[in-house]
């Protein structure tokens, strides 16, 4: 092997690590922006119900569990957390399931974590909850790199007018360049860009991946060529 070959090899990982490391310091905000949803939502509900006395016990509990998984109690948090999800009222039991989840994937069992997002995904009445679900779930798939089982989630939530569809894309290319696959990874990134409704947040972080992208190499994706209407509408000779 030559030198200019290892010296190559050397420098697309590093440039691979890159991109890694971008994902890795991002995860968290992409993930925990996607929780917050859930916790605005169990908040509104919180204060309604709070007011009206009625889901007191469920909220001290929930934010009990929450307080113990961050001192690193997880099995006491796990406790508290089957507590709420049996007994609780309102949507605390809801809001106690997606806590457990992401516990189940910050104590490392991203297996089980994915397991209880799908099970979310499947038997919520709400649909932007089984959205995020699956959003959730992709995210926890990112580093296996299994485009199939990415896209198996995601592939509903694509549709212009769904809320969920950046986050979506920003998982599944993730996942297609965790793959190898960095052409389709940096088309689908582009069309996050080509997105006018787009948050400054997310595109400023697709621009990294971009030019990560790009400096390995990815191609430019080709433009969708328009109909030609003149030859549509030809009628053919008799």
């Amino acid at each position: 092997m030559s030198e200019e070959t290892i010296f190559t090899e050397v420098d697309e990982e590093l440039r691979r690590e890159r991109m890694r490391s971008i994902w890795r310091r991002v995860a968290p905000y992409v993930i925990g922006a996607a929780v917050a949803i859930v916790l605005l939502v169990a908040g509104n509900e919180g204060w309604s119900w709070w007011q009206k006395s009625n889901a007191a016990r469920s909220s001290d509990q929930f934010y009990t569990a929450v307080e113990l998984a961050e001192a690193g109690d997880v099995a006491a948090a796990e406790e508290a957390l089957n507590t709420v999800i049996a007994e609780g009222s309102g949507q605390y039991p809801l809001l106690a399931r997606f806590r457990q989840a992401a516990l189940l994937a910050s104590d490392g069992q991203t297996e089980e974590a994915v397991a209880a997002y799908d099970a979310l995904s499947t038997d919520l009445p709400d649909q932007r909850m089984r959205a995020l679900a699956l959003v959730l779930a992709a995210n926890l798939l990112v580093d296996a790199g299994d485009v199939g089982a990415v896209q198996s989630r995601i592939s509903g939530l694509l549709a212009p007018e769904d809320p969920m569809r950046n986050s979506a894309r920003e998982a599944l290319g993730l996942t297609q360049y965790a793959a190898g696959d960095i052409d389709a990874a940096r088309a689908t990134f582009e069309e996050i860009i080509a997105d006018p409704t787009g948050s400054m947040e997310t595109l400023s972080r697709i621009q990294l991946y971009l030019a990560q992208l790009i400096a390995e190499g990815a191609a430019d994706p080709a433009p969708v060529a328009a109909p030609d209407t003149a030859a549509s509408e030809a009628t053919p000779a008799e």
